[in-house]
């Protein structure tokens, strides 16, 4: 009973300290209508309503890769003798860069040379009996006008020369073909010598991966080491649908990469691909980067920031400003007084970073950018600077009560 009491107590002190309290305070609005004002005004933070340009940008991931690259192999197989070349060394157009072992090729170019010496002399005999086979005709048919021989006798002299006729065309034949078969070996031969001969592009390149040592047999068209151009480079990025339609060739685009923090890189969007990749729905679009000094490797992670659209003298306010009321996208605007904030419904446009674009007559000064959930059109509010300054006063009004 007795502890019934001492609750009861104390819950009838409380309320007589509470009523108390709530009657000071009423006393102290009604004596100063200005506290009672700033009682009801919403705290906010506000930013500027700025004109100048604006652009609409957006970031992809992406990698580098070379513009060029030449796959050196081999038309013929053997076993790699030597290389010229290595990882990191440059190369210039033209070079050799390998030698396979080239004794077989260099026994098939003496034979082929033999086999055109043997095809020549068969030809100077037959061109050798053809003549004999064409005197003996003139001479049968000397000797058949004056009568003297038959005339089947000079059919087969006829006869004979025609055979030796053929038989030279043959032995031409021959030659032609040993000489063929020569040019053959000679550039087989000369495939032993591997040579980086690209076209088109710089004239200077790097040899970027070699995949085969020296002594390993190669088959023909197995690649032995890639060669690539390291200015320019291109910069490959996938863009998703919404930002497509975006696209065109020659906008301007930024790179950076964690190798080079704090540096940025120029490119410009160079191709875009007129498919969606099935698995993402997204694009494969290219940016090509001069890259002179060279710091762009191929295979590096890069952030590509594509400037779609770029806006002069335009009207925005930061992105935070907005806020939507009855299901229109607005801004408070502060009055020039800084007292009271004025609702002004606006067309939102292009976004770049804090700052959005907006299309709104005669909007200008300061926008609300933090509160204006708490605020309506005509609502007071205070301003940074003088939610501080009451602030102080008000620690100065506890200290004195307190004395």
């Amino acid at each position: 009973m007795r502890r019934v009491l001492v609750i009861l107590l104390v819950v009838i002190a409380s309320g007589a300290l509470f009523w108390g309290v709530s009657k000071r305070f009423a006393r102290l609005e009604q004596a100063d209508p200005v506290a009672r004002g700033l009682r009801a005004a919403v705290p906010v933070e506000v930013g500027p309503v700025e004109h100048g340009t604006i652009a609409l940008l957006r970031t992809f991931s992406g990698a580098v890769e070379a513009a060029a690259e030449f796959v050196v192999a081999p038309k013929v197989a053997g076993r790699l003798e030597r290389l010229e070349v290595d990882l990191g060394d440059g190369v210039v157009r033209g070079q050799v860069v390998a030698h396979l072992d080239d004794d077989e090729l260099v026994q098939a170019v003496h034979l082929s040379e033999a086999d055109l010496a043997v095809a020549t002399a068969s030809r100077a005999e037959a061109r050798s009996a053809l003549e004999i086979a064409e005197r003996g005709l003139r001479r049968a048919r000397t000797l058949r006008e004056e009568r003297v021989t038959s005339e089947s006798q000079l059919d087969a002299a006829l006869a004979l020369e025609l055979a030796r006729r053929a038989h030279v065309e043959v032995a031409v034949a021959n030659v032609t073909r040993a000489e063929a078969a020569l040019e053959t070996a000679r550039i087989r031969l000369g495939y032993a010598r591997l040579t980086a001969d690209w076209n088109g592009g710089d004239d200077h390149r790097v040899v970027s991966e070699r995949f085969v040592d020296e002594g390993e047999t190669v088959s023909a068209n197995a690649a032995i080491m890639s060669i690539v151009e390291l200015a320019p480079v291109v910069g490959v990025v996938h863009v998703p649908e919404r930002d497509y339609a975006y696209l065109s060739v020659g906008q301007l685009a930024t790179l950076t990469t964690d190798a080079y923090p704090g540096r940025t890189f120029e490119g410009r969007v160079s191709r875009i691909s007129p498919v969606f990749r099935r698995a993402t729905r997204q694009a494969r679009v290219e940016l090509l980067v001069a890259n002179e000094d060279e710091h762009l490797r191929p295979g590096m992670f890069v952030r590509a920031t594509i400037e779609f659209e770029r806006i002069e003298d335009a009207l925005s306010v930061p992105y935070e400003a907005l806020t939507v009321r009855d299901g229109r996208t607005g801004v408070f605007v502060v009055d020039a007084a800084g007292e009271r904030v004025r609702w002004s419904p606006v067309e939102v446009g292009v976004r770049e970073g804090t700052r959005v674009q907006v299309h709104a007559d005669g909007l200008s000064g300061r926008v609300v950018t933090l509160g204006q959930e708490l605020c309506d059109d005509g609502s007071l509010v205070l301003l940074p600077r003088v939610a501080e300054t009451s602030t102080a006063e008000r620690a100065t009004d506890s200290t004195r009560g307190a004395e």
